[in-house]
């Protein structure tokens, strides 16, 4: 038997009974059908419990959370040291063809039984608030395999290269028994950083460019990469390509490296081409294989929950206090307006904000 409570409100399930909902509005016949969905495989179930996690509707953020403790408490049961899944964050400049590449792999991945999650995280834009949502339709081939689940995600104005619903899907998809999830962000740069503290390793992903290139890829980035994958290596870009792997090569030596037990490697590959996939591959297995034997990926999984836990300690705090108390709401809104108009700081009107929080 198991329990999950939420304010005020718990789901129940009796071995041999069922399950029961006490005390709540909330739709548990739903949250029930998912979360089986869900531990079944079932594609449909996930992208479901995904689009109620990324919701912006109260009820639904209550749904997405019940739905997330009953699969997390049934995974744990079954977790490994180490870890069976396995993140892989793809990151890179626009126009390196990093959703090219991550069909490819996927397709690779799919034609030897394994199942693949592909997460791509869309920027969203800064008038509309809305995504193109459009990588399915980038990896045609990919997202028609029975063993693959593409989901797009928007950014929602979160840096990083990740979305703020990132950690939440991550854990339905590999509930859903997709062992290797492939994480592509939104560009590059010094916040995509973060995506390095999300997957168990990062392939920075350029296009043949030579040391121009590499002048406009952020030190931040290449810092945290574990492989360089220098795509678009045929046809007339092969001596540009191998131009390119040279200079980061170079470049790498000059680093320090994320770990003692890993030093980073750059491979050429085409996507488009299909050609060396399955060396990319082999490395990013090898790195799987040495870090897990240190027991490396899990001590990092370990310390990125912690990590998380205060990232959404913040946003709760901002959705939860300030927008549903409606002292420290106005407060907010008089303050801001003192802050458009250069009469207080943000740091000051912060500081206020605060302050009358801890009063109440």
């Amino acid at each position: 038997m198991f329990h999950m409570f939420k304010s005020g409100a718990c789901l129940t399930r009796d071995v041999g009974v069922g399950w029961r909902s006490v005390a709540t509005s909330l739709n548990y016949d739903r949250i029930r059908r998912l979360v089986h969905g869900i531990l079944a495989g079932d594609r449909g179930a996930l992208s479901r419990a995904i689009t109620l996690v990324e919701s912006t509707k109260r009820e639904h953020h209550l749904e997405s959370r019940e739905i997330l403790s009953q699969v997390l408490y049934e995974t744990a049961r079954k977790d490994t040291v180490p870890p069976k899944t396995f993140r892989v964050g793809i990151t890179g400049p626009p126009g390196a063809g990093k959703s090219t590449l991550i069909e490819a792999l996927g397709k690779h991945l799919t034609a030897q039984n394994k199942k693949v999650g592909v997460l791509a995280i869309d920027p969203s834009s800064a008038v509309s608030g809305g995504s193109l949502l459009g990588d399915k339709t980038r990896m045609m081939d990919l997202s028609t395999s029975p063993n693959a689940f593409i989901r797009p995600s928007p950014t929602r104005g979160v840096l990083g290269g990740v979305s703020a619903y990132t950690f939440d899907v991550l854990c339905l998809t590999e509930a859903a028994g997709f062992d290797i999830t492939l994480i592509e962000t939104v560009g590059v740069g010094q916040s995509e950083t973060v995506v390095g503290d999300i997957a168990d390793v990062l392939c920075l992903v350029v296009p043949p460019g030579g040391g121009d290139q590499l002048q406009g890829i952020k030190k931040g980035i290449v810092e945290v990469a574990d492989l360089v994958a220098v795509n678009k290596a045929d046809g007339p870009f092969l001596h540009a390509a191998r131009n390119t792997a040279k200079d980061y090569r170079d470049a790498l030596h000059l680093l320090r490296p994320r770990s003692d037990d890993w030093t980073p490697e750059v491979v050429l590959v085409s996507a488009i081409e299909n050609k060396s996939i399955d060396k990319l591959w082999e490395k990013l297995e090898e790195f799987q294989k040495v870090m897990n034997k240190k027991g490396i990926i899990e001590a990092r999984r370990r310390h990125r929950r912690s990590e998380w836990l205060w990232s959404q300690l913040k946003e709760e705090l901002i959705t939860c206090v300030i927008q549903e108390e409606p002292l420290v709401h106005a407060l907010l809104e008089k303050l801001r307006a003192k802050v458009i108009l250069g009469e207080m700081t943000p740091r000051a009107a912060a500081e206020e904000i605060v302050q009358q929080m801890i009063k109440k």
